[in-house]
């Protein structure tokens, strides 16, 4: 079913080396991309969440909500999410990007870049409820901003950059969030907001 979806043109791989990752620039979302961002903008009940990083806590850059299945607590740098129930326009969402990636999900991550001066630090999906080899399907909303994606272990390779555009989605899967890190630089020039949505699948401890 994926290789058959690839091929209609929905989902293009990009040549990035010991990856896994497929994006295209205008998927169909159910609905008009600007009434989804708006109303994700105006109804989540958004929150500044304090992580931990190597003994220091910190507020991140921009603001986050966390919803799925009842069971699918997330815990990343000292930070433990309970998920709020899944609304109808998000899980109107998740019937669409599972189609799309060939996969299921029982969570998203939802990040608010409120302007130019909101960002993501470097990272990886790596954590050991999301399984070996997690499937990440990142829709974005809004202004564009640049993904960076760093490779972990060769150093001789230069960075990627991949702008998302508004109404995107980004499959990342395989062994991608074993070789790189990614993340979402603040940029000198002001832009206006930016939903992202980050659908993931979470395992109970032992079985991913």
């Amino acid at each position: 079913m994926t290789r058959d979806l690839f091929a209609t043109g929905a989902l293009e791989p990009l040549d990035i080396p010991d990856a896994d990752i497929y994006y295209s620039p205008n998927v169909g979302l159910g609905a008009d991309p600007d009434s989804i961002l708006e109303e994700l903008v105006e109804q989540i009940p958004w929150r500044t969440e304090t992580i931990n990083l190597w003994g220091k806590d910190y507020q991140q850059p921009r603001l986050a909500a966390w919803f799925g299945d009842a069971d699918a607590r997330y815990t990343y740098s000292g930070l433990s999410l309970d998920p709020l129930p899944w609304t109808s326009l998000l899980s109107m969402l998740r019937n669409h990007v599972e189609a799309l990636a060939g996969a299921t999900f029982n969570s998203v991550l939802l990040n608010y870049y409120r302007d130019h001066r909101d960002s993501m630090g470097m990272h990886s999906d790596d954590e050991p409820e999301l399984g070996t080899n997690p499937i990440i399907a990142s829709v974005s909303l809004g202004a564009q901003r640049t993904l960076v994606l760093k490779h972990k272990h060769k150093k001789e390779l230069k960075s990627v950059l991949l702008p998302l555009d508004h109404g995107s989605l980004l499959l990342m899967k395989g062994a991608t969030q074993h070789n790189w890190k990614h993340g979402i630089n603040k940029v000198s020039q002001p832009c206006g907001p930016r939903v992202n949505l980050t659908f993931r699948r979470i395992f109970s401890r032992g079985s991913g």
